[in-house]
């Protein structure tokens, strides 16, 4: 009896493996991003400024992935972040959209919606 029960035990165990190693955490903290990009000169210059920022984006959203616990879409930031930290050159012609309209559209959508603003009431005069 008590082999079938450790093979059970052994299958089971064997089963949950796959599993447990893909919900295995993505390692934001492993992928040393802010190292790297103090590494690069050419990131260092003012002209590459939202190349950083782009970068540190990426990271961030790879931490809220993390947090929420999509560890597979993590690991894809993460990738898209060490490939764009492999050749900084490439990256920064490749960046660089110069869309006014595009930027400020951009800009709208990244506030915070939902509430909205009343103006303030003006006291009364007695």
């Amino acid at each position: 009896m008590r082999p079938c029960l450790l093979a059970l035990f052994g299958l089971t165990f064997g089963a949950l493996m796959p599993w447990a190693g893909a919900q295995a955490a993505c390692d934001v903290q492993g992928a040393r991003i802010e190292e790297q990009i103090a590494a690069k000169p050419e990131l260092q210059k003012e002209s590459n400024a939202q190349t950083v920022r782009d970068l540190r984006t990426l990271r961030d959203a790879a931490i809220v992935l993390e947090t929420y616990k999509y560890p597979g879409e993590c690991e894809v930031l993460l990738g898209i972040a060490r490939s764009l930290l492999t050749d900084p050159a490439k990256t920064i012609e490749q960046g660089g959209d110069t869309d006014e309209d595009k930027a400020e559209s951009l800009v709208e959508a990244r506030k915070p919606k939902g509430q909205s603003e009343k103006p303030a009431e003006k006291p009364k005069a007695q």
